[in-house]
């Protein structure tokens, strides 16, 4: 025991010894990665900065740790969590050498990845085969990694983190399949490829930066390509590319429609510039521009301008035009200042505009039938103490037919509220006198009809005609009897204008001269009318248990007299007298081909008469609760014409009738309309153009218009067929249930439409020959499968015979992606397009598929 002790002494004897000899050793310089812990200036302990930054915590079903090569192995179930993130995996590796952390997903028998390696970091997750993380240095290595950003998925063949704000990918697929990121399919329907990829993130924002980059469609390469692409994931407004559709016009032949970039501008502007190209040398440039200002006001401004080149160079059929179209509408929220309100609507185009669209939407979308565009500025001043309101215009029109211009320029409108002329005595209104209302106000009026090569020059401001007009409307009714309406109206006119005619026949020339004088005169008319109208019932009932129960008939006739004095006489010198090509005295009006019109020649005293019908049947019906249905036989039949007492000859009008009925609960339209001639016409003089006689009661028609217009579609045929019934077999695919027969074919409501309209127009006037116009229209579409559809419209025309405007369309909608096909196959515009476009929001602002701006914040991608 002796030995021991002393054994035990002689021990600790050696140790301090030792410890003294280090105490007493010169310190030697400290390590950059030292920490100094300084107790005094003399004594200073040195201690080697940890590994690790932060506690490395780890489980798993089997851990074993091999301590002379410092590794520490994870196998089933293994998880790491180290600061803020973790990585769960079937396998997982800690090299303390290396500061180096892998994981492995889980495998089969043949070495394949059957469950990924999940890693989550700062609450975002991550998905790969195999992920290698550097506790030193912060990054990591990831292969085919799954990176979920918004609403798309990237996957990338390999990954670096350089740090928590970028990674490099290599050979990366992006998709936003919904089906493919919630993994209820195994292929996405389609994805976008770039060998490089950079992805930035940031707190608020984050996008992928790409190098070429090509569209696949379920797994097939497209010659889609893009030598960039920018993907912004954020909820702001952001630069991006806008995809074109591309095919093929007979004219101009192949391009690329809408081609170009969107740019934001600040908070309240964003603009696009689009541009059309084809392979003729035609080319066309867009540029559009939005703005919004919220509880304030919106609009936008858009123009077209570009060159039309058909045929070839050195050959009779080359042509090469120029064309343009500017657009700007300006629309004033109401809230933003209700006394004052100011809105635009300008379209102005070159004259064979529609005849060179570059633009293939004005083709698609029956623009170039346009004969004519107009364009309207208006300012409306209202005020809270007056009663009246102040409206300026300015408004633009253009035919194309004729290539001639109308232009008004100012326009102004003053309108007096209504009122009453005398106030009620007991509060309400009775009596002819106390129901006396008056409407006024006039209207100053610029106006020329001028060649559009003369605008604004010498020629359009020596042909500008001004006018200025008053109207003042006295009105007052009553009632008679109880059941009859009397109703009195009073009408002045106030007129004045800037030029005058004078008509004389040139016999040198042989043709009626007119000169314009510029004198400032005017005139005044007025007239009068009393009416009296009233409402008859008329009740068919049918004997009980019939299938008609009753007929109503409703009739509201109403008469009245018109007077006003011939405004031709000499003693008012509206009227003024000239000797034509035959030595006939011939009156005109000085005021004729003004901008105020004419006063009326020729006394009236006229009684007019108006007869309206409505007729509705009663009918028995199952399908009503009430066991009746009610069912229009005419919902208007009107009848109207008047006899002229003061006229010499001629007193009948011609009748005019007009009917609107509709059938088929509601789904059959059917507008006409019928007008006829009382008296004979005389062709006896061999003219194409008749003379009316004095003989009446020929009532030969002179003009008759039908329209209808019927609505189809597979529920007007039938309900939908039950399939959970009548089929016990059933699968889905994307959202949509199909169901099987014993034979395993799939069933489904096939959805169809097919409006059909219809028209037939004659007119005949006093001419001869008649003009006919028939036609009838077709416009539908049909699904050939939940996700197939048809649609197309077309015109036959029964008097040439031939097709009209002809148009068929092919859309096919598939999980995260549709691909639209539209054709023209004949006319004379030739042109198939195609265009596929990405639905998800999130691609909104970078591979636009619409015309979609922070105006038209709900338009669908």
């Amino acid at each position: 025991m002796a030995k021991t002790v002393l054994k035990n002494i002689l021990q600790i004897l050696i140790i301090l010894i030792f410890n003294n000899f280090l105490a007493q050793k010169t310190p030697e310089k400290l390590p950059k990665n030292a920490v100094n812990d300084t107790i005094s200036k003399k004594d200073t302990i040195v201690v080697k900065k940890e590994a690790l930054d932060d506690i490395l915590r780890t489980k798993a079903d089997d851990q074993r740790r091999d301590i002379p090569k410092k590794m520490t192995f994870l196998n089933k179930n293994a998880q790491v969590k180290y600061q803020d993130m973790q990585i769960d995996a079937d396998y997982i590796s800690i090299d303390d050498n290396k500061n180096l952390i892998y994981a492995r997903g889980k495998q089969d028998s043949l070495g394949k990845i059957i469950e990924p390696v999940i890693t989550t970091q700062a609450g975002k997750k991550y998905e790969t085969n195999e992920f290698s993380y550097n506790t030193k240095t912060k990054q990591a290595i990831a292969f085919n990694a799954r990176t979920e950003e918004n609403e798309g998925v990237i996957i990338a063949q390999k990954t670096k983190k350089y740090n928590d704000s970028v990674f490099a990918m290599r050979k990366a697929d992006y998709t936003t399949d919904d089906y493919f990121i919630k993994k209820k399919d195994t292929a996405a329907d389609y994805f976008m490829r770039a060998y490089n990829i950079k992805l930035i993130k940031t707190k608020n924002k984050s996008q992928i930066v790409t190098g070429p980059i090509q569209m696949f469609i379920e797994q097939v390469p497209t010659p889609l390509y893009l030598p960039f692409a920018i993907l912004p994931f954020s909820d702001k407004r952001a630069a991006g590319i806008l995809i074109p559709s591309f095919g093929e016009r007979e004219d101009v032949g192949f391009f690329l429609n809408g081609i170009g970039y969107y740019q934001p501008i600040g908070e309240h502007f964003d603009l696009k510039v689009l541009a059309d190209i084809y392979t003729k040398g035609s080319w066309n440039v867009r540029p559009q521009v939005n703005y919004q200002k919220k509880y304030r006001y919106s609009g936008n401004f858009t123009a077209d301008i570009g060159t039309m080149v058909r045929g070839i160079k050195g050959l009779d059929d080359y042509t090469k035009n120029s064309t343009y179209r500017i657009n700007w509408t300006h629309s004033q929220d109401s809230k933003a200042n209700p006394f004052l309100t100011f809105s635009a609507s300008v379209d102005i185009v070159s004259t064979k505009f529609y005849n060179n669209p570059l633009n293939n939407n004005y083709i698609f979308n029956q623009n170039v039938l346009n004969t004519q565009q107009n364009s309207t500025v208006t300012l409306t001043k209202r005020f809270l103490k007056l009663p009246m309101t102040i409206t300026g215009t300015a408004s633009y029109s253009q035919n194309f037919a004729t290539g001639l211009a109308d232009l008004r320029l100012p326009q102004m409108n003053v309108a007096i509220n209504q009122f009453y002329l005398f106030k009620s005595r007991t509060g309400i209104r009775q009596g002819l006198l106390e129901n006396i209302t008056v409407n006024t106000g006039f209207n100053l009026t610029n106006f020329v009809n001028t060649q559009e090569n003369e605008l604004f020059k010498k020629e359009m401001w020596d042909k500008m005609q001004t006018g200025l007009k008053n109207n003042i409307a006295l009105t007052t009714n009553t009632t008679l009897a109880k059941y009859f309406t009397f109703t009195l109206n009073a009408n002045i006119d106030n007129a004045l204008t800037t030029k005058t005619l004078n008509r004389y026949y040139d016999p040198v020339k042989n043709v009626t001269v007119d000169e314009i004088n510029k004198n400032f005169t005017g005139y005044s008319t007025f007239s009068t009318t009393a009416s009296l109208q009233t409402t008859l019932y008329g009740m068919l009932k049918f004997k009980k248990g019939s299938a008609v129960e009753a007929v109503r008939h409703m009739m509201t006739p109403s008469i009245g007299f018109t007077y006003a004095p011939d405004f031709s006489s000499p003693n008012f010198g509206y009227y003024k007298n000239y000797y034509n090509a035959t030595g006939a005295l011939t009156p005109y009006s000085i005021f004729e081909k003004g901008i105020i019109g004419s006063p009326s020649s020729g006394m009236v005293g006229a009684l007019g008469f108006n007869i309206g019908n409505n007729i509705e049947m009663k009918v028995k019906s199952k399908s009503d609760s009430t066991g009746v249905k009610k069912i229009k036989i005419f919902e208007s039949l009107n009848l109207a014409g008047s006899y002229n007492f003061a006229a010499k000859d001629h007193p009948w009008s011609v009748f005019s009738i007009n009917g609107q009925s509709s059938f088929f609960n509601n789904k059959l339209t059917v507008n006409t309309s019928l007008s006829l001639e009382p008296y004979k016409i005389d062709f006896s003089s061999g003219q194409d153009t008749g003379v009316r006689t004095e003989q009446f009661g020929h009532f030969s028609v002179q003009g008759f218009n039908v329209q209808l217009s019927y609505p189809l579609s597979s529920e007007v045929f039938g309900e939908k067929t039950d399939y959970a019934k009548k089929y016990s077999s059933k699968g889905e695919v994307r959202n949509e249930n199909y169901y099987f027969d014993d034979d395993h074919y799939a069933h489904f409501n096939q959805a169809w439409t097919l409006n059909i309209s219809a028209n037939y127009a004659y007119s005949k006037g006093l001419s001869r020959l008649a003009n006919k116009i028939a036609s009838i229209g077709l416009d539908g579409s049909i699904k050939l499968t939940p996700y197939w559809n048809v649609n197309g419209s077309t015109h036959y025309d029964m008097v040439t015979k031939q097709l009209a405007y002809t148009r068929i369309g092919f859309s096919r909608d598939q999980r995260s992606f549709t691909i639209n096909f539209n054709w023209v196959p004949f006319g004379q515009y030739k042109v198939y397009d195609f265009f596929i476009g990405i639905k998800a929001n999130i691609l909104s602002d970078a591979l636009k598929y619409k015309d979609r701006s922070f105006t038209q914040p709900n338009a669908p991608f």
